[in-house]
């Protein structure tokens, strides 16, 4: 089985290599494009926070939470985007399908258990067409950086446990620019790409105790140190002539770029959530992102845009009627939700870009009586808002579709004989 899982790995990992476009916004211009939610769908659905840990189903954002595992766990999600694009003058519409996420997750006996996926973390999608009195140029990306990780997590006992991801990060991403001017035959092309490789750790830990006979208050936080990344660099500038059947390069010429070492920035996460096990939760937390240290990192591309740390703030919970109920179905369904605000660190023309988002989901148990195993069906669908109309940039309105699978199993039983 494992095996298998490497091979599904091995093909997740060759897709999102050739096909690194998730998003299509212009603000993945910037730095290394736009981050990607680090999480499953149900977390996504609760306003992304990921305080809360069972002992079914894997966290992608807090490693701590492999020492409680209790069965193997599946875990792959895709979302579907719809991106309506204004400016003060114009509006545009975009569509987008990606793959989120695959992770399994395997507890290993004496409260410790690891686990090992993909994810797609940052991604460049844009495509826009400049027009002005004179000139017109044409800036199209793609591309991303992606984390194949390996996690660990201990459990000390039924209230703490702490756990380590250890991260590869790989990918490029491609910035072209095509510009004509007016009374000039032939127009410019220039190519830009960065190369991106290296590791970098994050550490969780996670605390849980009854405050009551009741309620359980559970504590978590995790903290991803800055981390030096190796970029290699590479820009060329053509000259193109225009005919009817597209473009056609007259004369190419590769610049000496040097390879450069960026900083991968810093991540504190601080939550805290109170909650009845097995019936409801609610829970809130803070993040600090030290985005200020790509100041800098890409400057031989010129960009224009600038970083500075950020904040962003989470809230949000779940609600199941009867986890157990023998009688009806739908009162063993979760029902989540949440709200989110975050500062993405980026500053376009003294504006700093922030995004918010509102969730909701449904965690639906596969079996149809509660003998079954834990098993689920994740669903969510969130609605946000990134950017600004204001100094003549733009405002993305997205709706997120999401679906996710977390499939348990039982593996490393022993087996009895009478």
């Amino acid at each position: 089985m494992i095996k298998r899982f490497i091979v599904i790995v091995a093909f997740f990992s060759a897709f999102i290599a050739e096909a690194q476009e998730n998003v299509s916004s212009p603000y993945s211009y910037y730095g290394i494009g736009l981050t990607n939610f680090k999480g499953t769908v149900a977390n996504r659905s609760m306003g992304g926070i990921s305080i809360y840990n069972d002992s079914i189903h894997v966290n992608l954002q807090n490693p701590s939470a492999y020492g409680r595992l209790k069965l193997t766990n599946y875990a792959i999600g895709a979302s579907h985007d719809r991106i309506k694009l204004e400016s003060s003058t114009a509006s545009d519409r975009a569509k987008i399908t990606s793959l989120d996420y695959l992770a399994l997750g395997l507890p290993l006996g004496g409260n410790f258990g690891i686990g090992i996926g993909l994810i797609p973390y940052t991604s460049v999608g844009y495509r826009i067409l400049d027009v002005a009195e004179e000139t017109a140029s044409r800036l199209n990306g793609r591309g991303g950086m992606n984390k194949v990780f390996l996690s660990a997590g201990y459990a000390f006992n039924d209230h703490f446990s702490i756990g380590v991801d250890a991260n590869y990060n790989f990918g490029n991403f491609q910035n072209r620019r095509t510009v004509i001017r007016d009374g000039i035959q032939l127009g410019t092309r220039d190519v830009n790409r960065s190369d991106i490789k290296g590791f970098n750790f994050n550490f969780g830990a996670d605390f849980r105790t009854m405050v009551s006979d009741a309620l359980q208050l559970n504590l978590s936080g995790t903290y991803s140190p800055a981390i030096g990344l190796k970029s290699e660099n590479f820009r060329e500038i053509s000259t193109i002539a225009f005919v009817n059947t597209g473009e056609v390069v007259t004369d190419t010429r590769e610049l000496n770029v040097e390879d450069t070492n960026f900083t991968y920035p810093s991540r504190l996460m601080l939550g805290a959530g109170l909650g009845k096990p097995r019936h409801w939760f609610i829970g809130a937390e803070y993040v600090r992102v030290g985005a200020s240290s790509y100041e800098d990192s890409f400057s031989f591309r010129n960009d224009g845009g600038e970083f500075e740390d950020a904040s962003q703030f989470k809230i949000g919970g779940f609600f199941i009627p009867e986890f157990n109920s023998y009688t009806s179905y739908f009162k063993r369904v979760v029902y989540r939700g949440g709200f989110r605000y975050d500062g993405t660190g980026l500053i376009i023309d003294n504006e700093s870009i922030k995004e918010f988002g509102i969730s909701f989901g449904l965690g639906l148990p596969v079996g149809l009586n509660a003998n079954d195993p834990f098993s689920n069906v994740n669903l969510g669908i969130e609605l946000g808002q990134r950017g600004t109309k204001d100094s003549g940039l733009i405002q993305e309105n997205f709706l997120k579709i999401s679906i996710g699978l977390s499939l348990n199993d039982k593996w490393f039983t022993k087996r009895r004989f009478n």
